[in-house]
């Protein structure tokens, strides 16, 4: 107990160095604090008031340099102590902070009260743009990077049924995730990509870009290339999983993207496949999809992709039809396991509602009007 509470002190102080700096900082690792004090007390119990003398420990991203790439969101990078303190932080326990909460995107209100800190809602044939909040942030996309994945792989022409082999080389060493593709597991190009956009399957994505001609890094040249082609100006990738938060991308990109995928019959039904059972090794496994709403009869989604990492929260694209009109959704940082769900349903509530005449939503953080401004 002793050394818990010397790594809170430790924490406290060495954040009080960087909040006087960037206020809103202090404000989401309060709140981030708070729900994570909250998740723990037992259910049906009122939570006790904490001494004040006692304040809690303030949660802060473990990326200390990926902060300072949350563009054009105002976010300087923390010095050195916290820095220290973040790394205590980890072995302590104390949760990660998302890159949006680091900047204070979760506190924008907006008429519909989502819970995500970015929401982009485009009509895909007019461009005009129906909904946006926060939608200049460029943020981390976890495994929304997959979309850009298999765009690589189709448009490479590469044979789908060519073997590719699971090895050492795709196991997570960033993140340390698991997977139930072992290593010595083969499949086929094509499985391997419906694995990748289906159930977000990382060592099939690695895979992927592992089996590009010229290997991983002439992949990641490819990603890069293909994406200042179709105008996703805002976007860079490091890797093909989404594991590193170094992967970044913006609500107006991400809807080209999703423009571009469905375009792509194979991208369209992989993506928004159910179920699919596989045979490795002579056992057959099932893997689902990671949104629920491909099953939703209330839903016409034609192109689908999750992600989640701590520095990105839980994202969620989609090319919809609403109401005759083909839409992109992009979901960023959204608070909560199912709250990307609760935001998606909501815009389609709200689209649904007032179809003959949707007024536009444009809101945004004070960071972000404070940069536009400079």
């Amino acid at each position: 107990m002793k050394r818990v509470q010397t790594l809170c002190v430790m924490l406290s102080v060495a954040l009080g160095l960087s909040v006087g700096a960037v206020p809103s900082k202090a404000h989401a690792a309060s709140d981030a604090a708070a729900v994570s004090a909250k998740k723990k007390k037992p259910a049906g119990k009122p939570a006790s008031p904490q001494p004040a003398s006692k304040p809690k420990p303030k949660a802060a991203p473990d990326r200390l340099s990926d902060a300072g790439r949350v563009v054009p969101v105002a976010v300087a990078r923390r010095p050195a102590a916290v820095a220290g303190a973040a790394a205590v932080a980890a072995g302590a326990g104390v949760g990660v902070m998302s890159q949006g909460q680091a900047a204070g995107l979760h506190r924008t209100a907006d008429p519909l009260d989502l819970k995500s800190a970015v929401a982009h809602v485009e009509d895909l044939d007019t461009r005009e743009v129906l909904f946006s909040k926060n939608s200049d942030a460029v943020l981390p996309i976890a495994s929304i990077t997959k979309l850009m994945t298999a765009l690589v792989v189709t448009d490479a022409g590469l044979d789908l049924d060519e073997t590719i082999t699971i090895s050492e080389a795709d196991v997570d060493t960033e993140k340390h995730s698991t997977s139930r593709l072992r290593v010595g597991y083969s499949m086929t190009r094509r499985e391997a990509m419906h694995l990748a956009l289906m159930s977000s399957e990382n060592r099939a994505a690695h895979a992927l870009g592992r089996h590009y001609p010229g290997g991983l890094q002439a992949f990641v040249a490819a990603m890069n290339a293909k994406a200042h082609s179709i105008g996703m100006n805002d976007s860079r990738f490091v890797e093909p999983t989404g594991l590193s938060s170094s992967n970044v991308s913006s609500g107006p990109d991400l809807a080209r993207l999703l423009r571009v995928t469905n375009d792509k019959p194979l991208i369209r039904e992989l993506s928004t496949s159910p179920g699919q059972v596989f045979t490795f090794n002579g056992r057959p496994m099932q893997f689902n999809n990671t949104n629920a709403l491909v099953k939703s009869n209330q839903w016409d989604i034609n192109v689908s992709k999750t992600g989640f990492i701590s520095e990105a929260g839980r994202c969620l694209v989609m090319h919809v039809k609403i109401e005759g009109r083909r839409l992109a959704i992009v979901l960023l940082d959204s608070f909560g396991k199912a709250s990307r769900l609760g935001d998606a349903n909501r815009i389609r509530k709200w689209l649904e509602t007032h179809h003959a005449d949707v007024a536009p939503v444009k809101v945004q953080a004070p960071a972000l009007q404070r940069e536009r401004r400079t």
